[in-house]
């Protein structure tokens, strides 16, 4: 995620490699991301925090009092801390960060990698109007990007930081329905994710309500609203609540821990 999200920069024009800086304990992971991105690259986070002013803070939500502790007094107010640590509440990334800066949460999803994410940000108490521009600027290099309130980015959490899974699942079994009737795997499975694809930039470039959109291609004794009603029988609806209800249930969970 952090190399989606610094490649969405780059390729935005909003930064330039050499006025990037990223730091991994891990060596492969150093050279990984100074390969792909032209950035310089560190395993000191002290050197980071000296060299950026904008931090990203990406790596798994129970190493942050490993990643940070050691330099906490190298936090000043002219930080600005985005942290895309699921669970982590802003209250836990201020302490983290000492006190002494401006911190923003934020619910990114892998579609980033390909230009296409779907974020949701909040903001800390003393972030400005002015942050917010950025991150909203930041963000939308790598997909469409929301200010909510913080108590909002769990259900975020639960719809579009793990909806692509949903999404994944759906395409495999309209794959596995087009091998069923016949047709190839790959073309099968091209013609899946096309045609998801397709349906949402419908949505998105239209502005229609999805069951709109969804009455236009269902004519009368056709065969589409055929596979609707098996959808319906099936409980397909409702799985998918459920699904975005349990993620934003966990997601409540693992702040608490």
């Amino acid at each position: 995620m952090a190399a989606a999200l610094a490649k969405g920069l780059v390729n935005a024009g909003l930064a330039a490699p050499e006025n990037m800086i990223a730091s991994d304990p891990i060596a492969a992971g150093r050279e990984a991301f100074g390969q792909a991105l032209g950035c310089e690259t560190t395993d000191s986070n002290s050197e980071v925090l000296a060299k950026a002013k904008v931090i990203f803070l990406a790596f798994k939500p129970h190493q942050l009092d490993e990643a940070t502790e050691p330099v906490r007094d190298q936090f000043t107010d002219e930080h600005l801390v985005i942290s895309i640590l699921a669970g982590v509440r802003l209250t836990k990334l201020d302490e983290a960060c000492g006190r002494r800066t401006r911190v923003v949460r934020v619910m990114p999803n892998t579609p980033a990698l390909v230009g296409e994410g779907a974020c949701g940000y909040a903001l800390g108490q003393a972030a400005t109007a002015e942050d917010s521009d950025l991150v909203e600027q930041l963000l939308s290099s790598v997909g469409i990007a929301y200010e909510v309130k913080e108590n909002l980015i769990d259900a975020v959490t639960g719809l579009s930081g793990s909806g692509p899974a949903y999404g994944y699942t759906v395409i495999d079994a309209l794959s596995d329905g087009g091998v069923a009737v016949g047709l190839p795997r790959d073309i099968a499975t091209r013609l899946a994710a096309q045609t998801m694809l397709g349906a949402a930039k419908m949505v998105m470039e239209t502005g229609k309500h999805p069951g709109e959109l969804k009455d236009m291609v269902c004519s009368p004794g056709g065969t589409t609203i055929e596979g609707v009603h098996e959808l319906e029988e099936g409980g397909v609806r409702s799985a998918l609540i459920n699904a975005v209800r349990a993620s934003a249930e966990r997601a409540v969970e693992l702040g608490q821990d």
